[in-house]
């Protein structure tokens, strides 16, 4: 019987030793499918993250030539509307042109040659354009460009614009070019 005893405890410590050899296996294999499961998380959100960098840059890339490319077409087509109410005054001027060669008549040229100039500044007035007032103003550097400074017949004239000798002129309350003026100091 003690034999018997032997090898039924030997059997029971063997099996025992293999239930937690196969405990220790199991946990040892749960921890690596968890770590493994992260990693394949991790990697997934990584590779999701990637396409979507990759997606906004080429969003970016075709943004950034769309935009290019409009800003061409615009510096191309930019004067294109004064381009065409000038045609109409073109126009005029030939047939003003056909008309100083074909009439005596100075009266009838000047009138027609006044409408044409009154066209000219209609259709630029309509465009934005304005003429920039400065006889008897304040000298300005920020609109004005002295041509030449001259004694100023009174005090109170000191300092301001005596003179035009350009006009400058405003397109949409944008200064876009400076009068040359006379001031007198």
């Amino acid at each position: 019987m003690q034999e018997n005893d032997i090898v039924e405890n030997v059997t029971e410590t063997t099996q025992t030793n293999l239930n937690t050899d196969e405990n220790a296996a199991d946990t040892t294999t749960v921890e690596e499918t968890v770590v493994e499961s992260e990693t394949d998380k991790l990697q997934a959100d990584l590779a999701e993250q990637k396409d979507k960098y990759l997606r906004l840059m080429a969003e970016f890339e075709n943004y950034k030539r769309r935009t290019s490319k409009e800003r061409i077409e615009l510096i191309q087509t930019a004067g294109k509307d004064v381009i065409v109410s000038m045609l109409d005054v073109l126009d005029d001027v030939d047939r003003a042109e056909k008309q100083l060669t074909s009439s005596d008549d100075i009266a009838v040229q000047k009138e027609g040659i006044q409408l044409v100039f009154n066209k000219i500044r209609t259709s630029l007035y309509s465009k934005g354009v304005k003429v920039m007032e400065s006889v008897n103003t304040d000298f300005d550097v920020e609109k004005h460009e002295a041509i030449t400074e001259i004694p100023a017949p009174s005090n109170k004239q000191k300092g301001k614009v005596l003179d035009e000798v350009q006009k400058g002129y405003y397109l949409n309350d944008k200064l876009i070019r400076f009068a040359k003026v006379v001031v007198g100091n």
